[in-house]
């Protein structure tokens, strides 16, 4: 029967990474504080308590689905931050991409008597449009509470991000993530996996929080979850994590719509919003880079 490799969260960089490129998934236990996973479920239980269950099979009849975790929980804004998963995240992402973003925030509560989700990989969300070569996705789950194959955990597919786009698994090859509140399961975009079935009369609860190459469109709106009132409470570094930065040279500039007789920012970038970018012009990389890469 195929499992996920767990390890503890405070190995390197390196030997996560070599899993990953390996199974496409891996487990780090105990990555969470014990404080920090109680501040998430207090923050995110009141959401998720009022939230509606899922309209069709892929989201779950009976599963409860949130976004917007960055306006509405600081612990998920920390955990977006996390020093371990964004240094892997960088070094996973960085041959396709000149940085990333957040792409998606979630916490999902697969509820009792719930069906196993369609397996699926979650780069199909920009279609066929980009090559296998590239890789879409970093992604995270972290357990806000116990993990188990009779509660709903995660099934991956290991090394299913390495097989043909057709190729389905046999029962023997589908893993239950299992794993203890507070640890994290790390995958890529393109590997096989799906929510488990619920057997039990409790609620099985994850934080999904994924990253992408900052050149590709977000899954969620970050900018409407996230708006400008609410984003300019936020650090810096957590602002431009989920979008409020440009993407190249010339990726993510905006225009102020104001009267004739009045200027507003022309060409900026988002952190003019706080006062942070007084060059308008002020790039990732330079314009030879950009003529460069395309010519």
């Amino acid at each position: 029967m195929a499992s996920v490799k767990t390890v503890r969260a405070d190995v390197s960089v390196d030997q996560v990474l070599e899993t990953i490129d390996q199974d496409g998934a891996i487990i780090l236990e105990g990555a969470m504080s014990g404080d920090l996973l109680a501040r998430a479920n207090t923050e995110l239980g009141p959401f998720i308590a009022q939230g509606r269950t899922g309209r069709n099979e892929f989201g779950g009849y009976r599963t409860k689905r949130i976004g917007a975790l960055i306006a509405r929980s600081p612990a998920c804004r920390q955990l977006a931050l996390d020093p371990r998963i964004n240094a892997i995240c960088s070094e996973f992402l960085k041959p396709f991409c000149d940085g990333y973003q957040l792409h998606f925030t979630q916490a999902v509560s697969i509820g009792p008597d719930e069906q196993g989700q369609m397996l699926h990989r979650d780069r199909g969300v920009w279609g066929g449009y980009i090559s296998r070569k590239i890789e879409t996705q970093f992604s995270t789950i972290w357990a806000a509470n116990d993990f188990n194959h009779a509660n709903g955990a995660t099934r991956v597919v290991p090394g299913s991000h390495k097989w043909p786009a057709d190729r389905k698994p046999e029962p023997h090859e589908i893993a239950s993530a299992e794993m203890s509140a507070g640890s994290v399961l790390v995958y890529t975009g393109s590997v096989i996996h799906g929510g488990g079935a619920n057997e039990t009369t409790s609620d099985r609860i994850g934080i999904l929080l994924h990253y992408a190459p900052n050149w590709l469109r977000q899954e969620e709106n970050q900018y409407l979850s996230c708006p400008p009132d609410i984003a300019r409470t936020l650090s810096p570094e957590l602002r431009a994590l989920i979008g409020y930065t440009k993407g190249g040279y010339v990726l993510g500039f905006y225009s102020a719509p104001t009267g004739p007789d009045e200027r507003g920012p022309e060409l900026a970038p988002p952190e003019r919003l706080f006062d942070e970018a007084p060059d308008p012009f002020e790039a990732a990389i330079s314009a030879q880079d950009l003529v460069d890469r395309t010519s």
